[in-house]
């Protein structure tokens, strides 16, 4: 009787199957990191401060060229993505002060928070999302708005 278990060949469907098997989680390890740098942060300001610039400016391609591939295509082009932002993000474009608030990592997914304030003193909270392309670039994946218990002065 051979010993399956000691052929190449066995070996190496082994080696696969174990690869196999243990990529999710390691792919979940990087992704549940939990600590960005103080560059990154920086670097997670400047896009988004950047793309409210180009919105506020009706610069719609540059606007458009700070969100992720994925909402890239959700959206196609710049034009569509502008006629949205319009419609469902009015607070960015109105807002009379932003500041940024504390960023956080939860369950893998970066969230950068922005206070909005109306020029009615109402308050709001942009919530970012944020993924980190190949290149190193941040690349914006979302944001929802949110009401805030803060009352502005």
């Amino acid at each position: 009787m051979t010993n399956a278990a000691a052929s190449p060949s066995r070996r190496a469907f082994l080696a696969r199957t174990l690869a196999a098997a243990l990529w999710p989680a390691a792919t979940l390890a990087r992704a549940v990191e939990t600590k960005l740098s103080k560059a990154d942060w920086q670097a997670i300001r400047k896009v988004i401060s950047q793309q409210l610039a180009a919105l506020r400016a009706e610069d719609g391609d540059r606007a458009f060229s700070y969100a992720s591939p994925g909402i890239r295509a959700q959206f196609g082009d710049a034009q569509t993505f502008m006629a949205m932002v319009r419609g469902a993000y009015s607070p960015l474009l109105a807002a009379r002060y932003t500041e940024f608030l504390e960023g956080a990592v939860i369950d893998g997914i970066v969230i950068q928070p922005l206070r909005l304030i109306a020029p009615d003193n109402t308050v709001q909270v942009a919530l970012y999302t944020l993924e980190k392309q190949g290149s190193g670039r941040w690349r914006i994946n979302g944001c929802r708005l949110a009401p805030s218990t803060v009352q502005a002065a």
